[in-house]
């Protein structure tokens, strides 16, 4: 509400000043309107290029100056080294080809301004031109493509070498619950319409499936460090997206389909939350919440980092608390972690 007013005090101010600005301009009897601009026209012109230019990069500089705190630290997974090197190099280019072209634009706005006598100089065509502006962005693009093609054939490489460890993530509006493997690291078919809730078969899992049995059941996911982990992902409902930014991956859940996707954790929770950008981060996310806590606001508690499965699909109205909590662990940590857990056969059968 309060950001609603001050938009609505905001709008008002602005039609008033502009209001004031019309009703200065109808006072002043002596002031001539041409319709034709002047030499003093295009010079005021061209220094308003000028400025915007500075403008334009100030800003710039000081978005990399204040908000670069705000980016993800260093991947957590092995391939994210590969995705991150993609991104920068991308965005290096972009960001020198838009300061040349930019300048220059502003500059030929000002230098090549209208003057009274001065007649512009008109090319038909220019084969050397068009040919220099043509096939430099052709090389540079088909660069980034195929750079780009590799990296996502590496990454997308989901096969079952290294003995990885087989995960399910299954959305639904608007939670996610873990399926593994066993000890087996087979998963048993699933379907929707196999889901029972009086028995709590929650994901659907075929009961005469064998390979389900063992299956383990969690909402929270543990992953072991230096493991590769192969995804398979469900939607119950619709299309949900599972996203885990700290290890540079993302893949659609789809409604009756399975998609996959597959990384090695490389860094522990408790290794990241060294890590000086996180450090950082928890300071100033605590020193924020501190002060909720002083005005008796909510979620003001002290926060810990951890890793975090979201939804990157807008997927319905709570679409923004689809989260999951994620604790990367050495191998050790995990298998003991594995043993507490109980089977899905375990599960059902009190409902037998």
């Amino acid at each position: 509400m309060t950001a609603l007013l001050t938009l609505t005090v905001l709008v008002l101010v602005a039609i008033a000043i502009w209001q004031m600005t019309k009703i200065f301009e109808l006072s002043q009897l002596k002031t001539e309107h041409a319709e034709i601009a002047t030499d003093n026209d295009n010079k005021n012109n061209g220094y308003l290029m000028f400025g915007f230019l500075i403008f334009i990069y100030g800003i710039t500089i000081f978005s990399f100056a204040k908000y670069s705190k705000m980016l993800l630290p260093e991947a957590s997974s092995a391939h994210g080294g590969d995705y991150d090197q993609l991104m920068w190099v991308s965005f290096a280019i972009i960001f020198f080809v838009q300061t040349i072209t930019q300048a220059l634009l502003h500059y030929f706005a000002y230098k090549y301004r209208g003057e009274k006598g001065k007649k512009a100089l008109f090319f038909a065509d220019n084969d050397r031109l068009e040919f220099i502006w043509t096939i430099i962005p052709v090389i540079v693009l088909a660069g980034l493509i195929l750079w780009g093609l590799y990296t996502w054939t590496n990454i997308m490489d989901v096969n079952d070498e290294d003995d990885p460890l087989v995960v399910e993530l299954y959305a639904q509006q608007f939670n996610w619950t873990a399926r593994y493997g066993g000890d087996d690291n087979v998963l048993g078919d699933a379907s929707v319409r196999l889901i029972d809730i009086d028995r709590a078969n929650v994901l659907g899992l075929d009961e005469s499936d064998p390979n389900a049995a063992d299956d383990i059941i969690v909402k929270e996911l543990h992953l072991p460090v230096g493991r590769k982990v192969n995804f398979k992902m469900r939607s119950q409902d619709v299309l949900h997206s599972a996203y885990m930014p700290h290890f540079r991956a993302q893949m659609n859940c789809v409604p009756g389909m399975i998609t996959q996707f597959s990384f090695t954790p490389t860094i522990t929770t408790e290794e990241m939350r060294l890590n000086p950008d996180v450090v950082d981060k928890v300071k100033r996310t605590n020193a924020l919440r501190a002060e909720w806590a002083a005005e008796g606001r909510p979620n003001s508690e002290p926060w810990e980092f951890d890793y975090v499965l979201l939804c990157n699909k807008i997927c319905g109205k709570s679409h923004y608390n689809m989260q999951m909590k994620i604790i990367v662990e050495t191998e050790e940590e995990f298998n003991k972690w594995m043993e507490e857990q109980v089977s899905f056969k375990e599960t059902i059968a009190p409902a037998e």
